[in-house]
């Protein structure tokens, strides 16, 4: 049923020949198009202060302004780290599926999808080494067994538009934030531009995606998968919570550092600015049926 639903849309054949157009008017050269300048500003933000963890928190009051654009350094290169292992996962998932029968409408679209991801990986690896030393280690969590079996392929791309959305979320206000590097704001713009198109087909894919599931699914099945991405949400989400970013910035029990934010009374406004546009549109289409909430970190 579902590979009919996908094969028969004509919205999504129009969004597919719309967006590869795109694709292939927008298309630049990422290892022509960036300038490495040997070294950034240590002295300035690295990623707009709204946007950093401790943003509005005891915490952020604590530290000097010297720490707090030491931090904000760290968070720009965890946010980039998570970036190269969010597009490895995708791609490995995207790529299994292209050109088999039920993704053969997509198929094509694939091909742009797949190569605008690869460079991405390429730019972000590029930064996270260049001006961090190193790429972070992906958190533990986040890929356990999808529950039901037959909801696989509909949970893969929720889970790669959960996490094109996030990143979005940062990109697109960083990329015109002033108060950040030129190179920093080059990043987050090219890259907010080319997920605009992915979110635009992962929305469409999806919706066809979980269409299809529903009309098969049982009350149970479809809690289960109601459940299993408002666990990838928070996954994600505290995902940019990372003691070892405390650590490198010089701030001491990073541990406590991270249980005091993930408990603390910004987290759930955070968490709902980060996730407002992609919890509409699962509430919206009955992906998820819970209203969102931040629980409390069970790591």
């Amino acid at each position: 049923m579902t590979t009919a639903l996908i094969d028969t849309s004509e919205r999504l054949r129009d969004v597919l020949n719309r967006l590869s157009s795109m694709s292939v008017e927008d298309y630049y050269n990422p290892y022509q198009v960036f300038d490495w300048p040997d070294s950034l500003p240590q002295e300035m933000w690295w990623m707009s202060p709204e946007l950093t963890t401790t943003h509005g928190t005891e915490i952020a009051a604590e530290l000097s302004q010297e720490q707090l654009y030491r931090l904000s350094k760290y968070e720009s290169v965890n946010f980039y780290s998570l970036n190269v292992h969010g597009i490895r996962e995708l791609l490995i998932e995207v790529t299994r599926r292209i050109h088999t029968d039920e993704f053969a409408t997509p198929s094509e679209f694939f091909h742009h999808f797949i190569g605008e991801e690869n460079e991405h990986m390429w730019f972000f690896a590029q930064f996270c080494l260049r001006y961090g030393g190193k790429i972070y280690k992906q958190p533990r969590g986040g890929a356990e067994t999808i529950p039901p079996s037959k909801a696989a392929s509909l949970l893969v791309f929720a889970r790669i538009l959960i996490f094109e959305e996030l990143v979005d979320h940062f990109n697109s206000r960083m990329a015109l934030d002033e108060r950040l590097d030129d190179t920093i704001r080059k990043i987050n713009r090219i890259h907010h531009q080319d997920e605009s198109r992915h979110i635009a087909f992962g929305r469409e894919l999806v919706r066809i995606l979980f269409e299809g599931f529903r009309e098969q699914a049982t009350p149970e099945e479809l809690s289960q998968v109601s459940d299993y991405l408002g666990r990838y949400m928070t996954y994600s989400f505290e995902s940019l919570f990372s003691p070892q970013v405390y650590r490198d910035a010089g701030i001491p029990n990073p541990f406590e550092v991270r249980r005091r934010l993930l408990t603390g009374p910004r987290r759930p406004e955070f968490e709902a600015q980060v996730f407002r546009k992609t919890h509409s549109f699962l509430t919206r289409y009955g992906l998820i049926q819970a209203p969102m909430a931040a629980p409390e970190s069970a790591r």
